[in-house]
Protein backbone atom coordinates (compact mmCIF):
# COMPACT_ATOMS: atom_id res chain seq x y z
CA UNK A 1 0.00 0.00 0.00
CA UNK A 2 1.13 3.43 -0.89
CA UNK A 3 0.27 7.21 0.40
CA UNK A 4 1.17 6.95 4.27
CA UNK A 5 3.99 9.21 3.77
CA UNK A 6 2.45 11.82 1.66
CA UNK A 7 -0.64 12.11 3.32
CA UNK A 8 1.06 12.41 6.99
CA UNK A 9 3.38 14.77 5.17
CA UNK A 10 0.16 17.00 4.31
CA UNK A 11 -1.16 16.66 7.45
CA UNK A 12 2.10 18.35 9.39
CA UNK A 13 5.24 18.76 7.55
CA UNK A 14 7.94 16.21 9.09
CA UNK A 15 5.18 13.35 9.94
CA UNK A 16 5.98 11.63 7.05
CA UNK A 17 9.00 10.12 9.65
CA UNK A 18 6.76 9.56 12.15
CA UNK A 19 4.71 6.97 10.64
CA UNK A 20 7.08 4.87 8.82
CA UNK A 21 8.69 4.25 12.03
CA UNK A 22 7.91 2.33 14.70
CA UNK A 23 9.07 1.06 18.69
CA UNK A 24 12.05 -1.85 18.80
CA UNK A 25 11.32 -4.60 21.22
CA UNK A 26 13.03 -2.82 24.60
CA UNK A 27 10.83 -0.06 24.36
CA UNK A 28 8.03 -2.39 25.07
CA UNK A 29 8.94 -5.16 27.24
CA UNK A 30 5.45 -5.71 28.38
CA UNK A 31 4.71 -6.42 24.88
CA UNK A 32 8.02 -8.28 23.79
CA UNK A 33 7.67 -10.66 27.03
CA UNK A 34 3.84 -11.83 26.12
CA UNK A 35 4.32 -12.34 22.30
CA UNK A 36 7.36 -14.85 23.72
CA UNK A 37 5.15 -16.52 25.58
CA UNK A 38 2.08 -16.69 24.27
CA UNK A 39 0.38 -15.78 21.01
CA UNK A 40 0.72 -12.89 18.54
CA UNK A 41 -1.64 -12.32 15.20
CA UNK A 42 -0.41 -11.13 12.68
CA UNK A 43 -3.33 -10.32 10.88
CA UNK A 44 -6.24 -8.49 12.82
CA UNK A 45 -7.74 -5.80 10.98
CA UNK A 46 -9.59 -2.58 12.04
CA UNK A 47 -13.39 -3.23 11.13
CA UNK A 48 -13.48 -0.34 8.77
CA UNK A 49 -11.12 2.27 7.59
CA UNK A 50 -12.58 5.24 9.83
CA UNK A 51 -11.51 6.78 13.54
CA UNK A 52 -11.83 5.19 16.76
CA UNK A 53 -15.42 5.20 17.57
CA UNK A 54 -16.69 3.37 14.59
CA UNK A 55 -13.91 0.52 15.32
CA UNK A 56 -14.87 0.80 19.10
CA UNK A 57 -18.32 0.08 18.39
CA UNK A 58 -17.28 -2.98 16.03
CA UNK A 59 -15.93 -4.44 18.85
CA UNK A 60 -18.65 -5.29 21.01
CA UNK A 61 -21.80 -5.32 18.57
CA UNK A 62 -19.98 -6.12 15.16
CA UNK A 63 -21.23 -2.96 13.55
CA UNK A 64 -21.25 0.90 13.65
CA UNK A 65 -24.64 1.53 12.51
CA UNK A 66 -23.45 3.72 9.89
CA UNK A 67 -21.08 5.49 11.52
CA UNK A 68 -17.25 6.34 9.93
CA UNK A 69 -17.29 9.57 12.51
CA UNK A 70 -18.92 11.23 15.73
CA UNK A 71 -22.56 12.36 15.00
CA UNK A 72 -24.04 14.21 18.33
CA UNK A 73 -27.47 13.18 17.56
CA UNK A 74 -26.98 9.22 17.23
CA UNK A 75 -24.53 10.16 20.47
CA UNK A 76 -27.37 11.48 22.52
CA UNK A 77 -29.86 8.59 22.33
CA UNK A 78 -27.46 6.20 22.03
CA UNK A 79 -26.10 3.77 19.74
CA UNK A 80 -29.57 1.23 19.19
CA UNK A 81 -27.47 -1.73 17.86
CA UNK A 82 -27.59 -5.15 20.13
CA UNK A 83 -24.61 -5.62 21.77
CA UNK A 84 -22.70 -9.00 23.22
CA UNK A 85 -23.26 -7.55 26.53
CA UNK A 86 -27.36 -8.14 25.99
CA UNK A 87 -26.68 -11.66 24.48
CA UNK A 88 -24.61 -12.71 27.41
CA UNK A 89 -27.02 -11.19 29.50
CA UNK A 90 -29.99 -13.18 28.00
CA UNK A 91 -28.39 -16.23 27.81
CA UNK A 92 -27.95 -16.28 31.51
CA UNK A 93 -23.88 -15.03 31.34
CA UNK A 94 -22.16 -12.28 33.86
CA UNK A 95 -20.13 -9.45 32.42
CA UNK A 96 -18.29 -7.08 33.67
CA UNK A 97 -16.83 -3.82 32.81
CA UNK A 98 -13.99 -1.97 34.53
CA UNK A 99 -13.65 2.16 33.45
CA UNK A 100 -10.80 4.26 35.05
CA UNK A 101 -12.74 7.11 33.32
CA UNK A 102 -16.51 7.19 32.27
CA UNK A 103 -17.27 3.72 30.24
CA UNK A 104 -17.04 4.14 26.32
CA UNK A 105 -18.92 1.21 26.25
CA UNK A 106 -22.08 4.05 27.44
CA UNK A 107 -21.82 5.21 23.51
CA UNK A 108 -24.24 1.75 23.65
CA UNK A 109 -27.91 3.10 24.28
CA UNK A 110 -28.67 -0.45 25.75
CA UNK A 111 -26.10 -0.65 28.50
CA UNK A 112 -27.55 2.93 29.67
CA UNK A 113 -30.47 0.37 31.02
CA UNK A 114 -31.02 0.27 34.80
CA UNK A 115 -30.17 -3.80 35.15
CA UNK A 116 -26.96 -2.78 33.86
CA UNK A 117 -25.62 -0.04 36.00
CA UNK A 118 -24.17 -2.80 38.68
CA UNK A 119 -22.03 -4.70 35.96
CA UNK A 120 -19.88 -0.94 35.77
CA UNK A 121 -16.80 -0.74 38.13
CA UNK A 122 -13.75 1.50 39.02
CA UNK A 123 -10.70 -0.54 37.86
CA UNK A 124 -8.06 0.92 40.69
CA UNK A 125 -10.66 -0.24 43.13
CA UNK A 126 -12.49 -3.44 42.04
CA UNK A 127 -10.24 -5.42 39.25
CA UNK A 128 -7.08 -6.77 41.35
CA UNK A 129 -9.97 -7.35 44.37
CA UNK A 130 -12.16 -9.60 42.01
CA UNK A 131 -9.09 -10.89 40.54
CA UNK A 132 -8.31 -12.12 43.38
CA UNK A 133 -11.17 -13.33 45.10
CA UNK A 134 -12.21 -15.28 42.04
CA UNK A 135 -14.85 -12.79 41.15
CA UNK A 136 -14.71 -12.16 37.65
CA UNK A 137 -17.32 -12.43 35.28
CA UNK A 138 -17.62 -14.66 32.38
CA UNK A 139 -16.63 -11.55 30.03
CA UNK A 140 -14.55 -8.66 31.12
CA UNK A 141 -14.05 -5.32 29.34
CA UNK A 142 -11.52 -3.27 31.01
CA UNK A 143 -11.01 0.65 30.02
CA UNK A 144 -7.98 2.93 29.74
CA UNK A 145 -7.47 6.36 31.01
CA UNK A 146 -8.46 8.57 28.39
CA UNK A 147 -7.04 11.79 29.68
CA UNK A 148 -2.98 12.25 30.34
CA UNK A 149 -2.90 14.28 33.89
CA UNK A 150 0.43 14.76 35.72
CA UNK A 151 -1.15 12.30 39.23
CA UNK A 152 -2.55 10.00 36.36
CA UNK A 153 -1.00 9.57 33.74
CA UNK A 154 -3.52 8.38 30.28
CA UNK A 155 -2.63 4.89 29.50
CA UNK A 156 -4.22 4.25 26.10
CA UNK A 157 -1.20 4.96 24.19
CA UNK A 158 -2.71 7.59 22.04
CA UNK A 159 -0.39 10.65 21.05
CA UNK A 160 1.52 11.98 23.10
CA UNK A 161 0.46 9.73 25.89
CA UNK A 162 3.64 8.23 27.34
CA UNK A 163 3.98 4.30 25.66
CA UNK A 164 5.31 2.63 29.39
CA UNK A 165 2.24 3.71 30.98
CA UNK A 166 -0.10 1.44 28.38
CA UNK A 167 2.77 -1.46 29.32
CA UNK A 168 2.36 -0.61 32.87
CA UNK A 169 -1.66 -1.26 32.43
CA UNK A 170 -1.11 -4.35 30.43
CA UNK A 171 1.10 -5.59 32.72
CA UNK A 172 -0.79 -4.57 36.15
CA UNK A 173 -3.89 -6.25 34.52
CA UNK A 174 -2.08 -9.66 33.46
CA UNK A 175 -0.09 -9.59 36.98
CA UNK A 176 -3.28 -9.55 38.56
CA UNK A 177 -5.12 -12.14 35.93
CA UNK A 178 -2.18 -14.53 36.51
CA UNK A 179 -2.51 -14.32 40.47
CA UNK A 180 -5.93 -15.16 41.14
CA UNK A 181 -7.72 -18.53 41.12
CA UNK A 182 -9.55 -18.10 37.65
CA UNK A 183 -6.35 -17.76 35.60
CA UNK A 184 -6.71 -21.26 33.99
CA UNK A 185 -9.98 -20.29 32.66
CA UNK A 186 -9.10 -16.99 31.18
CA UNK A 187 -8.31 -16.09 27.65
CA UNK A 188 -7.11 -12.27 27.46
CA UNK A 189 -7.13 -10.39 24.06
CA UNK A 190 -5.34 -7.25 23.90
CA UNK A 191 -5.84 -5.08 20.93
CA UNK A 192 -6.15 -1.64 19.45
CA UNK A 193 -9.18 0.39 17.99
CA UNK A 194 -7.69 1.23 14.68
CA UNK A 195 -4.07 1.95 13.36
CA UNK A 196 -3.41 5.85 14.03
CA UNK A 197 -2.09 6.30 10.38
CA UNK A 198 0.99 4.27 10.39
CA UNK A 199 2.04 2.46 7.64
CA UNK A 200 1.79 -1.01 6.83
CA UNK A 201 2.63 -2.94 3.61
CA UNK A 202 -0.65 -5.39 4.06
CA UNK A 203 -3.71 -4.34 1.71
CA UNK A 204 -6.69 -4.02 3.34
CA UNK A 205 -9.46 -6.77 2.61
CA UNK A 206 -12.49 -5.70 0.19
CA UNK A 207 -15.57 -7.49 -0.19
CA UNK A 208 -16.52 -8.02 2.96
CA UNK A 209 -19.91 -8.36 3.68
CA UNK A 210 -22.02 -5.22 5.32
CA UNK A 211 -22.85 -5.63 9.00
CA UNK A 212 -26.39 -4.69 8.50
CA UNK A 213 -27.06 -2.89 5.42
CA UNK A 214 -26.27 0.77 6.53
CA UNK A 215 -24.80 3.03 4.65
CA UNK A 216 -22.67 5.65 6.12
CA UNK A 217 -24.29 9.45 5.50
CA UNK A 218 -22.51 12.03 3.01
CA UNK A 219 -20.22 12.81 1.60
CA UNK A 220 -18.77 8.65 1.92
CA UNK A 221 -21.67 6.83 1.78
CA UNK A 222 -19.41 4.21 2.88
CA UNK A 223 -20.83 0.68 2.45
CA UNK A 224 -18.79 -0.99 5.06
CA UNK A 225 -17.55 -3.58 2.45
CA UNK A 226 -14.17 -2.70 3.54
CA UNK A 227 -11.90 -3.57 6.29
CA UNK A 228 -9.27 -1.01 7.71
CA UNK A 229 -5.78 -1.24 8.29
CA UNK A 230 -4.12 -4.05 10.75
CA UNK A 231 -3.87 -3.25 14.25
CA UNK A 232 -1.97 -5.29 16.81
CA UNK A 233 -3.44 -8.16 18.35
CA UNK A 234 -2.52 -10.83 21.49
CA UNK A 235 -3.56 -13.81 23.07
CA UNK A 236 -2.81 -14.34 26.47
CA UNK A 237 -3.82 -17.74 28.30
CA UNK A 238 -2.55 -20.46 29.78
CA UNK A 239 -3.92 -22.88 27.23
CA UNK A 240 -1.56 -21.30 24.71
CA UNK A 241 1.86 -22.38 23.20
CA UNK A 242 4.81 -19.89 23.90
CA UNK A 243 6.02 -18.27 20.41
CA UNK A 244 2.72 -18.66 19.01
CA UNK A 245 1.85 -16.89 15.66
CA UNK A 246 -1.54 -16.08 14.25
CA UNK A 247 -2.34 -15.91 10.59
CA UNK A 248 -5.27 -16.15 8.43
CA UNK A 249 -8.48 -17.54 10.12
CA UNK A 250 -9.67 -20.94 8.30
CA UNK A 251 -13.32 -19.54 8.73
CA UNK A 252 -16.02 -20.03 8.74
CA UNK A 253 -15.99 -18.65 5.19
CA UNK A 254 -13.04 -18.82 2.33
CA UNK A 255 -12.85 -15.21 2.75
CA UNK A 256 -12.85 -14.48 6.50
CA UNK A 257 -10.44 -12.54 8.21
CA UNK A 258 -9.61 -11.91 12.04
CA UNK A 259 -10.92 -8.30 12.98
CA UNK A 260 -12.65 -6.52 15.72
CA UNK A 261 -16.07 -8.48 15.10
CA UNK A 262 -14.39 -11.18 15.80
CA UNK A 263 -14.08 -10.67 19.28
CA UNK A 264 -18.20 -11.06 19.83
CA UNK A 265 -18.07 -14.12 17.39
CA UNK A 266 -15.96 -15.54 19.87
CA UNK A 267 -17.67 -15.22 22.72
CA UNK A 268 -20.43 -16.37 21.09
CA UNK A 269 -18.46 -19.70 20.09
CA UNK A 270 -17.52 -20.32 23.24
CA UNK A 271 -20.79 -19.51 25.48
CA UNK A 272 -22.91 -21.20 22.75
CA UNK A 273 -25.00 -18.37 22.57
CA UNK A 274 -27.92 -18.11 20.41
CA UNK A 275 -27.31 -15.61 17.08
CA UNK A 276 -25.21 -13.94 15.70
CA UNK A 277 -25.60 -9.76 15.84
CA UNK A 278 -24.81 -8.75 12.70
CA UNK A 279 -23.59 -10.59 9.06
CA UNK A 280 -20.01 -9.44 10.07
CA UNK A 281 -19.54 -11.46 13.42
CA UNK A 282 -20.96 -14.41 11.61
CA UNK A 283 -17.83 -13.90 8.87
CA UNK A 284 -15.25 -13.19 11.04
CA UNK A 285 -12.80 -15.71 12.02
CA UNK A 286 -13.15 -16.87 15.48
CA UNK A 287 -9.69 -17.12 17.81
CA UNK A 288 -10.54 -19.93 20.09
CA UNK A 289 -8.34 -22.25 17.71
CA UNK A 290 -5.15 -20.62 19.58
CA UNK A 291 -6.29 -22.89 22.78
CA UNK A 292 -4.15 -25.95 21.34
CA UNK A 293 -3.22 -27.74 25.18
CA UNK A 294 -4.84 -30.33 26.25
CA UNK A 295 -3.54 -29.18 30.18
CA UNK A 296 -2.85 -25.37 30.95
CA UNK A 297 0.25 -24.45 31.10
CA UNK A 298 2.31 -24.45 34.94
CA UNK A 299 5.07 -22.44 33.21
CA UNK A 300 3.32 -19.11 32.96
CA UNK A 301 5.19 -15.74 34.44
CA UNK A 302 4.07 -13.98 37.46
CA UNK A 303 5.29 -11.11 36.43
CA UNK A 304 6.22 -9.33 33.45
CA UNK A 305 9.07 -6.52 32.84
CA UNK A 306 8.89 -3.48 34.22
CA UNK A 307 8.23 -0.58 31.92
CA UNK A 308 10.66 1.79 30.37
CA UNK A 309 9.37 5.21 31.13
CA UNK A 310 9.63 7.78 28.27
CA UNK A 311 9.18 10.95 29.64
CA UNK A 312 9.09 12.57 32.95
CA UNK A 313 5.53 12.91 34.40
CA UNK A 314 5.43 16.40 34.38
CA UNK A 315 5.50 16.55 30.89
CA UNK A 316 1.42 15.50 30.45
CA UNK A 317 -0.11 18.04 28.78
CA UNK A 318 -3.14 18.82 31.11
CA UNK A 319 -3.87 21.77 29.64
CA UNK A 320 -3.88 20.50 25.75
CA UNK A 321 -6.56 21.01 23.51
CA UNK A 322 -9.26 18.10 23.07
CA UNK A 323 -8.32 15.23 20.77
CA UNK A 324 -12.00 14.71 19.05
CA UNK A 325 -12.51 10.94 21.29
CA UNK A 326 -11.82 13.09 24.24
CA UNK A 327 -14.66 15.49 22.99
CA UNK A 328 -16.98 13.17 22.16
CA UNK A 329 -16.21 11.54 25.87
CA UNK A 330 -17.10 15.23 27.28
CA UNK A 331 -20.16 15.17 25.04
CA UNK A 332 -21.24 11.55 26.83
CA UNK A 333 -20.90 13.23 29.59
CA UNK A 334 -22.79 15.99 28.62
CA UNK A 335 -25.62 13.27 27.99
CA UNK A 336 -24.98 11.46 31.37
CA UNK A 337 -25.49 14.62 33.70
CA UNK A 338 -28.33 16.39 31.80
CA UNK A 339 -26.12 19.16 30.01
CA UNK A 340 -26.98 17.87 26.70
CA UNK A 341 -30.38 19.51 27.00
CA UNK A 342 -28.97 23.13 26.83
CA UNK A 343 -28.90 23.75 23.37
CA UNK A 344 -27.12 26.66 23.78
CA UNK A 345 -24.19 24.30 25.01
CA UNK A 346 -24.61 21.12 23.34
CA UNK A 347 -22.46 19.86 21.77
CA UNK A 348 -19.81 22.32 20.60
CA UNK A 349 -19.66 24.88 23.02
CA UNK A 350 -19.46 22.64 25.72
CA UNK A 351 -15.73 21.76 24.52
CA UNK A 352 -14.64 24.34 23.03
CA UNK A 353 -11.86 25.75 24.84
CA UNK A 354 -11.73 22.75 27.12
CA UNK A 355 -8.44 21.67 28.42
CA UNK A 356 -7.74 17.74 28.72
CA UNK A 357 -7.49 18.71 32.67
CA UNK A 358 -11.35 20.36 32.93
CA UNK A 359 -12.61 17.03 30.71
CA UNK A 360 -11.13 14.42 32.92
CA UNK A 361 -12.68 16.31 35.72
CA UNK A 362 -16.25 16.78 33.84
CA UNK A 363 -16.26 13.14 32.93
CA UNK A 364 -16.03 11.82 36.01
CA UNK A 365 -18.20 14.37 37.90
CA UNK A 366 -21.07 13.48 34.58
CA UNK A 367 -20.44 9.75 35.28
CA UNK A 368 -21.26 9.92 38.99
CA UNK A 369 -23.97 12.17 38.77
CA UNK A 370 -25.93 9.48 36.45
CA UNK A 371 -24.45 6.70 39.01
CA UNK A 372 -26.18 9.05 41.48
CA UNK A 373 -29.42 8.77 39.07
CA UNK A 374 -29.42 5.25 39.06
CA UNK A 375 -28.98 4.62 42.65
CA UNK A 376 -32.59 6.68 43.10
CA UNK A 377 -33.84 4.89 40.22
CA UNK A 378 -33.65 2.02 42.04
CA UNK A 379 -34.99 3.03 45.03
CA UNK A 380 -38.05 4.53 43.11
CA UNK A 381 -38.71 0.65 42.19
CA UNK A 382 -37.69 1.41 38.44
CA UNK A 383 -38.02 -1.44 35.87
CA UNK A 384 -34.50 -3.17 34.72
CA UNK A 385 -35.26 -1.69 30.70
CA UNK A 386 -35.59 2.10 32.12
CA UNK A 387 -32.52 4.11 31.68
CA UNK A 388 -31.87 6.88 34.00
CA UNK A 389 -31.99 10.78 32.86
CA UNK A 390 -30.60 13.31 35.21
CA UNK A 391 -33.18 16.17 35.08
CA UNK A 392 -31.62 19.27 35.58
CA UNK A 393 -33.77 20.86 38.43
CA UNK A 394 -35.42 24.44 37.58
CA UNK A 395 -33.98 27.50 39.45
CA UNK A 396 -35.60 27.67 42.88
CA UNK A 397 -38.56 30.20 43.64
CA UNK A 398 -37.39 33.66 44.62
CA UNK A 399 -40.06 32.90 48.15
CA UNK A 400 -41.17 29.66 49.37
CA UNK A 401 -42.33 28.48 52.80
CA UNK A 402 -39.98 25.99 54.38
CA UNK A 403 -42.89 22.91 54.34
CA UNK A 404 -43.74 23.31 50.37
CA UNK A 405 -39.77 23.70 49.62
CA UNK A 406 -39.17 20.20 51.70
CA UNK A 407 -41.80 18.62 49.31
CA UNK A 408 -40.21 20.06 45.94
CA UNK A 409 -36.75 18.38 46.82
CA UNK A 410 -38.72 15.04 48.08
CA UNK A 411 -40.44 15.21 44.74
CA UNK A 412 -37.06 15.99 42.63
CA UNK A 413 -35.20 13.43 44.12
CA UNK A 414 -37.33 11.07 42.18
CA UNK A 415 -38.44 13.24 39.38
CA UNK A 416 -36.49 10.97 36.37
CA UNK A 417 -38.12 7.81 38.09
CA UNK A 418 -41.75 9.12 37.21
CA UNK A 419 -42.47 7.88 40.80
CA UNK A 420 -43.85 10.50 43.77
CA UNK A 421 -41.74 10.59 46.98
CA UNK A 422 -43.56 8.11 49.51
CA UNK A 423 -42.37 9.56 52.66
Amino acid sequence: MAGFAQQAEKEKPGMADTVMNGFRPEAVPVYRELVRQFAVCDRWFASNPASTQPNRLFVHSATSHGLVSNDTKLLVAGLPQRTIFDSLHDAGFSFGIYYQYPPSTLFYRSLRQLKYAGNFHPFDLAFRRHCAEGKLPNYVVVEQRYFDLKMLPGNDDHPSHDVSEGQRFVKEVYEALRGGPQWEEALLVVTYDEHGGFYDHVPTPVDVPSPDGIVSAAPFFFEFNRLGVRVPALFISPWIEPGTVVHRPSGPYPTSEFEHSSIPATVKKLFNLKSFLTNRDAWAGTFDVVLTRDAPRTDCPATLPEPVKMRPATEAAEQAALTEFQEELVQLGAVLNGDHADEDVYPRKLVEGMTVAEAASYCNAAFKAWMDECDRCRKCGEDGSHIPTVVKPPPPPSTSSSGSSSFASKLLSCFACGRPNKN
